[in-house]
């Protein structure tokens, strides 16, 4: 559901992205159509909850000129029980997502510019959006500055009626720096901020009232180094995280790319996250996990687990295999976890059930 996000969508969009890279100032030599599946599945202590499978096909092909194309198609089948006790009238949920995204990029000799449109359609939830991004290199191609703008208008129209025609409008912009810095080394720094307004609450959550904007801010750090004597790649990244509801995150990334003869690979990945509560986050209470009433003198309140106080760790394994000069096949295993003791720099929300995640990836793409 649109207004209810789990993991899984970010998972399949992170499958389909490529690793760090100093950015691509020509068009590419041939197209590629890639095929992928996911199937995610999260659970509480009590039982599994909520399962996405979802499969997506992306084309990048050049086109005449200087100009290329960027598509993909989505489909989601999302089944199961809503992961936390707090909500209400979603004892068993079936749900699709319907997504298309499509960009072309027009290429010069040191520089890029993109636009793209996508479109979601779920049944209670509909969202549009577009992108602009630029890139400039330097003149001996190891310094690469981008920028970006998006915006999304989103309607929201939840089955239960809690609220009818409802929206939500995101604008946000992006700057980058990546930088060549020796033959092993790679470095990117990308700030980014983003602004929304309209309906951000949960209208399946029983106690829910959100402000009705939001101000993010990002910076993500990356360093792809290569060690030459093994053959293989690390890949290490920071990203910290703020918003106006006071919620700080920090995320802690680290995969290492191994070739191995016969065209396979593998990468192992750990990545770290802890978050500070929002605001108006009510703390759980195991006997009575219902607050009867909104706290005394508060506007907004939430008692959505994805707003707490926690850390998380993700366990991840990825096996790629190329099938000759035109076919690539790869897996990925991810294993999910979170609690409210493993959060960092301050203590996690009490009362809350240890939350757990699985997913797995199968791809196959073609040079042609």
């Amino acid at each position: 559901m649109g207004s209810l996000p789990t993991l899984a969508p970010s998972l399949l969009t992170a499958a389909l992205a490529l690793p760090l890279a100093a950015q691509a100032e020509t068009v590419p030599d041939r197209a590629t159509i890639s095929l992928k599946h996911l199937d995610y599945l999260d659970s509480q202590p009590d039982a599994d909850r909520i399962r996405v499978k979802a499969s997506a096909l992306n084309l990048v092909t050049p086109l005449a000129g200087a100009w290329s194309l960027d598509a993909t198609v989505v489909h989601d089948a999302i089944s199961g029980a809503s992961p936390a006790y707090h909500t209400a009238a979603l004892t068993t949920m079936r749900d699709t997502r319907r997504a298309a995204e499509a960009e072309v990029s027009r290429y010069f000799e040191r520089a890029s510019v993109t636009v793209g449109a996508s479109v979601s359609s779920e049944a209670d939830y509909l969202s549009r959006g577009g992108t602009l991004q630029g890139s400039l290199s330097s003149a001996d191609q190891n310094t690469t500055w981008s920028a970006g703008l998006s915006f999304s208008n989103d309607d929201i129209n939840p089955t239960n009626h809690v609220v009818r025609r409802e929206r939500r409008h995101t604008g946000a912009a992006l700057l980058g720096l990546t930088r060549i810095v020796g033959v092993n080394d790679l470095v990117q720094l990308n700030l980014g901020r983003s602004l929304g307004h309209g309906y951000f609450s949960d209208p399946y959550k029983v106690f829910d009232q959100r402000p009705r904007e939001r101000a993010i801010t990002t910076l993500m750090g990356r360093w792809n180094h290569h060690i030459a004597s093994l053959k293989g790649t690390m890949r290490l990244s920071y990203r910290y995280y703020r918003d106006s509801w006071q919620i700080r995150a920090h995320t802690l990334g680290l995969e290492y790319v191994q070739p191995l003869p016969g065209g396979w690979s593998v990468t192992p990945a750990l990545r770290l996250y802890t978050q500070g509560a929002a605001r108006f986050y009510v703390d759980a209470e195991p006997e009575s996990p219902f607050v009867p009433n909104p706290p005394a003198g508060w506007t907004y309140y939430a008692e959505d687990q994805r707003l707490s106080a926690f850390g998380a760790v993700t366990l991840g394994f990825k096996v790629s295999k190329q099938l000759g000069a035109d076919w690539q096949v790869d897996l990925k295993l991810e294993r999910y976890e979170q609690r409210s003791s493993w959060r960092r720099f301050g203590a996690g929300s009490p009362g809350l059930p240890s939350f757990a995640a699985r997913s797995w990836f199968v791809g196959l793409s073609r040079q042609f």
